[in-house]
């Protein structure tokens, strides 16, 4: 139950991302509108390119939010034969809003390290062009605000992000517990009614520190349209009840070569689970 728990926890704070074109990981035209419009039909991970570098937001996403999660509904496709652990036990946050603060800021102007004995020297990028910076999610506060949101502040230790790699992140649980996740690719797709649609494929392996059992390992995708609503809702937000973006996302979980039942699930997801998000600006 807690590795299920922590892996949806973990998930999100991945994957509320909305991205600009990015030639290195487009999808096809369509592609991910579709696949979110078949909800419950998914059939193998989407077939999109390598993740190369931080994930990059529209300007629009700068600042602080608080963002309310809702799951509205999860399938289980290969079910009775295939149910993952903690399917049943997630139906308690069916309808049940989850609320949390994110963080988006300007990407911090370090693009690489040079080591020095056991010092490392950051090297910045060279801001004669006067760019404005990209705008990118604070990875490890918003980790830890959505993982404690769902398992309570005693129960998450810390969130690290890799200063190599902002694709690789670890969430430190009570118990000499960890989970770590690792994003291997990603696609997008902007839409000809302003939606931003982006797919992200992960490994997750959790791993209890006190158990000599093996990690339990698995493959998460995440397809995810936000919508900017109209900017009428600024001038409303003052009161902090209309949300200035809503989106919506579906979850899959895939079963790993190390699973008993990996070769009858095929290629297809043996968990799905749907979330409606509204972001309103954090006063």
């Amino acid at each position: 139950m807690l590795t299920m728990r922590v892996i949806r926890g973990f998930c999100l704070s991945f994957f509320l991302i909305v991205l600009v074109l990015l030639s290195s990981g487009d999808a096809n035209a369509g592609e991910l509108a579709e696949r979110l419009a078949n909800f419950s039909q998914w059939e193998k991970l989407t077939d999109v390119k390598p993740a190369i570098g931080d994930l990059v937001y529209p300007s629009w996403m700068a600042g602080e939010w608080v963002v309310k999660s809702t799951l509205v509904d999860l399938a289980a496709p290969l079910a009775p034969d295939i149910v993952t652990p903690g399917f049943e036990g997630n139906r308690q946050y069916l309808n049940q809003p989850i609320i949390f603060k994110v963080k988006f800021i300007p990407e911090n102007r370090y693009v690489s390290s040079l080591k020095s004995g056991s010092k490392l020297i950051p090297r910045t990028i060279n801001q004669a062009s006067h760019k404005p910076p990209m705008i990118v999610a604070d990875r490890a506060y918003n980790g830890l605000s959505l993982a404690r949101a769902y398992l309570g502040n005693k129960a998450v230790l810390s969130v690290k992000v890799d200063p190599e790699s902002p694709n690789r992140q670890i969430t430190l649980l009570r118990g000499d517990k960890q989970l770590v996740s690792i994003v291997t690719a990603r696609g997008i797709e902007i839409t000809g009614d302003g939606r931003y649609l982006t797919t992200e494929v992960f490994q997750q392996l959790f791993q209890d520190g006190k158990k000599q059992s093996n990690p339990y390992f698995n493959n998460v995708e995440s397809t995810t349209a936000y919508h900017f609503l109209s900017s009428q809702n600024l001038a409303k937000n003052s009161s902090n009840q209309n949300p200035i973006i809503e989106a919506d996302q579906v979850t899959a979980v895939y079963l790993s070569p190390q699973d008993s039942n990996y070769f009858k699930a095929g290629s297809r997801p043996v968990a799905l689970y749907r979330y409606k998000l509204e972001f309103r600006y954090s006063l």
